[in-house]
């Protein structure tokens, strides 16, 4: 019987010239981080149930794949409850897995703790273009670190790393979660319920006021609450970066003051990333994220070119201290890895050689010419000769050599280079 050799639904297999760009944006990603100070761990894919779905996922803890207990029967009562069958899942981010990893090695850390983090992570999506049931994350963290320091270090060490990896041009797009709150609470929306009012609101660029409105009617709240809330947020837009603070007192007059220190702070760093590094920012009071672990700045990262944003993040002091029974402050950036890569179709080119040898050639003898022509530390290759030349040398070409040497049995044993073209 003939099996079914395709990947799992939402999942994919990728290629070699795939992997070649995503190690390209990887290798170049880390080596950034790296001068920055942040440190790569890895934790587990498998985390225990009752922490990922604590209630500080949002959305994504409706997407988790749950893991069935080991040692359970064949047949199961008709009544069981399934949180009887289950005890892990699959991580759906890389944050929750580092507040458990903080808490288990707190004492063995430097503080503040710079962490970097890429692996895959799992979520039960519907799959469609561009949404994968399993995709790679690339997280920085700072853990410890209560002042503005992690998110202006944060947001310039990830606009260097897009830089780097060839994403110019990139635009920061800012907000706070404590804003967010104070704007609710002045529209008159009761505190319990201002999630739901936050996810209406997080669609506004995706449906406009009319479904932000219709939306929030089916929510309960009346066209009073939906006026007073598009009132302040219009008069926040496209805030000069030196007006900011200002406006924000006088559109909000019950925000707090630490909240507009803190906003002043922020402002005033990415003022100078911008003339460092030529990045560009703006304060958009319809950021949302979906996070619920949130609870100041909330940021990302828009490029040219990109549907949605390459990068968010945001802080999240109280995350981590539900473990350890003390607050423990910590912001976190996750670079959009998957949409990055897709964005870049093309894999850095690179000087790799096939050795071509006919198949009389003892195998010693390859295996010293390919040694031979590795000094120096390039990529070398040995494909023994099969079928039409011409269509041989185009596989190669399409496999992403660039050059060959041709090694005969007949040979005089000079290595003549001849760069690929699909022709002998």
């Amino acid at each position: 019987m003939k099996i079914d050799n395709s990947p799992a639904r939402g999942t994919r297999d990728l290629l070699p010239t795939a992997v070649a760009v995503r190690d390209h944006v990887l290798s170049t990603i880390t080596e950034v981080y790296g001068r920055y100070g942040y440190q790569r761990i890895e934790t587990p894919a498998l985390e225990r149930i009752e922490r990922l779905s604590g209630g500080q996922g949002g959305e994504n803890e409706k997407m988790i794949f749950q893991v069935l207990r080991r040692g359970l029967p064949e047949r199961i009562e008709a009544d069981t409850e399934l949180a009887e069958l289950v005890d892990m899942g699959l991580r759906y981010d890389l944050t929750v897995p580092l507040a458990r990893f903080y808490g288990q090695h707190r004492a063995e850390l430097p503080t503040p703790f710079r962490s970097f983090q890429f692996g895959p992570v799992w979520r039960a999506e519907r799959p469609q273009k561009g949404r994968y049931r399993q995709f790679y994350q690339c997280d920085i963290d700072m853990v410890g670190e209560p002042g503005m320091l992690a998110e202006a270090e944060l947001i310039e060490a990830t606009t260097q790393a897009l830089n780097r990896v060839g994403l110019t041009g990139t635009t920061v797009r800012i907000s706070d979660r404590r804003f967010l709150s104070a704007l609710a609470s002045e529209a008159g929306v009761p505190a319990e319920a201002q999630d739901g009012f936050f996810i209406t609101l997080d669609k506004l660029d995706k449906v406009g006021w009319d479904g932000v409105a219709a939306e929030l009617d089916k929510r309960g709240f009346g066209p009073d609450v939906v006026s007073a809330a598009r009132d302040r947020i219009e008069a926040l837009g496209e805030v000069p970066g030196d007006k900011l603070v200002a406006t924000l007192s006088d559109v909000l007059p019950s925000l707090p003051q630490a909240v507009l220190d803190d906003l002043a702070t922020t402002a005033g760093c990415l003022s100078d990333i911008g003339t460092q590094h030529g990045v560009t920012w703006e304060f958009d009071p319809t950021l949302v994220r979906g996070m619920g672990y949130y609870t100041g700045h909330i940021f990302e990262v828009a490029a040219p070119g990109a549907a949605g944003s390459v990068a968010g993040g945001g802080r999240y002091d109280n995350l981590i201290g539900r473990s350890l029974g003390t607050d423990v402050p910590a912001c976190g950036f996750s670079i959009g890895f998957e949409r990055i890569v897709d964005l870049l179709s093309e894999p850095p080119a690179r000087d790799r050689l096939a050795l071509l040898y006919d198949t009389d050639v003892p195998t010693s003898t390859v295996l010293a010419t390919a040694r031979e022509l590795r000094t120096g530390g390039r990529a070398v290759a040995p494909v023994g000769r099969s079928g039409k030349f011409a269509a041989q040398l185009k596989r190669l070409e399409a496999g992403g050599y660039r050059a060959f040497v041709h090694l005969r049995a007949d040979g005089d044993g000079s290595l003549e280079e001849r760069p690929l073209r699909g022709d002998d």
